[in-house]
């Protein structure tokens, strides 16, 4: 049985479910590089996953579904967490783009908004943005 049907509706299992999905992203390029793990590392800590549900979540074999969050504050956040593992080791592959793309879809985001989202959040993580959007973040 997997791990996930331990957690029926709780909070954890949306974490798992989370985590696995970040652990997927880091592995799409077939290898998860030592800045990958260290990031699904420090998810796995702020996740509260347990070295058991680590390694499940490891395996090529387990599908996981999206954990979809009702709060649009805790969907981007999710995104945001998935650019940081996709930047983790400061290049972003085609496989990784294409696997934000689904998952922002997946979390409710129409496909216009997920492509906004996705190049706003590019743009930040890369450096590319301007002065004044800069500034608006510095100020927050």
């Amino acid at each position: 049985m997997p791990i996930i049907d331990l957690y029926e509706h709780s909070e954890q299992r949306h974490n798992l479910a989370h985590f696995a999905t970040l652990a997927s992203l880091a592995a799409v390029d077939g290898e998860v590089n030592p800045e990958e793990k260290a990031v699904l590392d420090k998810f796995a800590f702020k996740l509260n996953i347990t070295a058991e549900e680590y390694k499940e979540v490891m395996k090529k074999d387990n599908k996981y579904p999206i954990q979809t969050p009702h709060s649009g504050e805790k969907r981007l956040k999710r995104i945001f967490e998935f650019f940081q593992m996709a930047f983790a080791d400061r290049s972003i592959d085609e496989g990784q783009k294409r696997m934000i793309e689904r998952y922002a879809i997946g979390l409710g985001f129409s496909p216009d908004k997920a492509e906004e989202i996705i190049q706003k959040s590019f743009d930040i993580f890369c450096g590319k943005i301007a002065f004044e959007d800069y500034q608006y973040l510095m100020d927050k």
